[in-house]
């Protein structure tokens, strides 16, 4: 997300919090209705709604993020058999967050601001309310399976909505992006109101400000995303996906991103969820899956990878990583004292969080295309998606905490890499595992990753360095928590298992095997 002026956006939400806490003042409003003030609006204005919902919608994705790089094997617990998500122990708290910020934080203000948008004729208000939409109900199933959406959003008319099928809740995403993109499609003078201002203080689209293209572009970037997510579907149209990159992303410049700031009071939690100074990877190291594509003697042997010491750490890179549950690793940095985890470019206290990028649009289309039989157009995609990742992390910089400096990757460095035996170097020798595993490694820590592994059932003929997780020897397969299988969706969040009980029976995510059951789109 372009949060370049979020600074000074500080008082500005401060205010926007007060204005949704308006509510508590009803009571008094028989003794202030003589002294309305016309400059404090009693109502927010789309505006000043769209703000949370785009900050709130993407940082669903990143409280995702604490688990599944455990899932995906990026990363590892450092404990030996510590019982934790890299040997698959789940619980319904761990998913809560993903929950409650689709429905409470960002998704119940999208309703009020699409009729307060229609209502003073604001249709880049309504477009862009439909594809946040879209993006929280695609993460959000994509992650939990059924999901309520058809009797959701309704406050305290419904606090138990039904969960609606999956093969639903897809055709209500697509129905949205459609909707959406019509919408930012029409001129701006058929809006009363500019979708973006920074004056008197910043307010609406804080992500693209206001640029009306990137946000179709976004539109069709989640489209192809979750298009690609059908190809077990007999449904699955590589042409559609193809279609949808058409229009989508151009360059990296168009990526839906999330950029951390210093906390300054009354913000607090705006630094990088995997920062240092959240500390919620204080016990993680880097997973053997991800190191050994990127320290040159794994799986691509003599072919060191410029990005390994930036996404992991220098000392990370002489190593082969950890499998999961065996603990171990580096165990800190040579300054700081913190994992080496925290020397990741994607560590930064003050980095940002990708939702949807331009690489990840690259490989989807080379994917797409590859099944298509376009085998030309899939290694073009397939090479400007690794070439496009490595552009973006090799930029250099650096981190505060630990001190550490990251190098710069040259385009001869990105020439020579797209030459070695890491790449594929004709569209005759192009393989599904070379587009696949390249785009495991520039999705480092996403979400989407488990997808990609879910389509491909786990399979180490594509991700040839996944392993299972070990456990003692007295922990026999039957008493292991998946009991040799891989883990298919979360668990419901725990708010639900405690207030909607009745639709978290009759989902059946109260049985035993509820992690491992495929979702509709990972059937054929």
């Amino acid at each position: 997300m372009a949060f370049n002026q979020l600074t000074s956006m500080k008082k500005y939400l401060l205010s926007l919090g007060l204005l949704l806490g308006g509510g508590a003042l009803n009571s008094c409003e028989s003794f202030l209705d003589e002294n309305t003030d016309p400059n404090s609006p009693s109502a927010a204005t789309p505006n000043l709604l769209l703000p949370n919902i785009i900050a709130q919608g993407f940082q669903t994705q990143m409280f995702t993020a604490l688990r599944t790089p455990f899932i995906t094997q990026y990363v590892v617990s450092r404990t030996a058999n510590s019982g934790g998500n890299d040997q698959y122990y789940f619980t319904n708290a761990q998913s809560t967050n993903t929950f409650n910020y689709t429905y409470f934080y960002s998704g119940s203000n999208i309703p009020g601001m699409i009729q307060a948008a229609q209502a003073e004729g604001s249709p880049y208000y309504v477009g862009t309310g439909k594809i946040m939409m879209a993006l929280l109900l695609s993460h959000a199933t994509d992650m939990l399976g059924d999901i309520p959406y058809s009797e959701a959003f309704r406050g305290a008319q419904n606090y138990t909505p039904k969960y609606d099928a999956q093969e639903q809740i897809y055709a209500t995403i697509f129905q949205l992006l459609r909707e959406g993109a019509v919408q930012l499609k029409r001129p701006a003078t058929d809006n009363s109101r500019p979708l973006y201002s920074t004056a008197p203080s910043i307010s609406g689209d804080i992500l693209y400000q206001g640029n009306t293209q990137k946000w179709v572009k976004l539109a069709y970037a989640l489209r192809a995303r979750q298009l690609q997510h059908l190809t077990k579907k007999s449904s699955y149209s590589a042409a559609a996906v193809l279609a949808a990159c058409d229009s989508a992303f151009t360059s990296s410049a168009d990526d839906a991103q999330l950029n951390f700031q210093t906390a300054v009071a009354p913000l607090t939690g705006t630094t990088n969820i995997f920062g240092t100074t959240r500390a919620n990877f204080g016990t993680a190291t880097f997973a053997s899956n991800f190191v050994k594509y990127v320290n040159g003697n794994g799986t691509f042997p003599g072919v060191p990878d410029p990005r390994g010491p930036i996404m992991t750490s220098a000392a990370t890179v002489g190593t082969a990583g950890i499998d999961p549950g065996r603990g171990g690793g580096v165990a800190v940095t040579s300054t700081g004292g913190v994992t080496d985890f925290y020397s990741s470019w994607y560590a930064r206290d003050l980095g940002y969080f990708e939702v949807i990028t331009y690489h990840e649009l690259k490989f989807i289309e080379a994917e797409a295309a590859f099944k298509a039989g376009n085998i030309g157009r899939a290694f073009a995609a397939y090479r400007e998606g690794i070439r496009a990742h490595m552009a973006k992390v090799g930029q250099g910089g650096s981190n505060a905490s630990p001190a550490v400096t990251f190098p710069v990757i040259t385009p001869t460095q990105i020439d020579n890499y797209l030459a070695s035996a890491a790449a594929a170097q004709t569209p005759a020798t192009l393989t599904i595992r070379n587009i696949m595993e390249q785009k495991y490694i520039a999705m480092f820590l996403n979400p989407e990753s488990w997808s990609d592994l879910r389509r491909y059932d786990f399979s180490t003929q594509i991700y040839v360095n996944l392993v299972y997780p070990t456990y003692p020897a007295n922990v026999p397969q039957a008493s292991q928590p998946l009991k040799g299988q891989f883990p298919r969706r979360l668990l419901p969040g725990l708010t639900e298992v405690q207030y909607n009980p009745g639709e978290i029976a009759r989902i059946g995510a109260n049985d035993p095997d509820y992690v491992t059951r495929p979702l509709w789109w990972d059937m054929p």
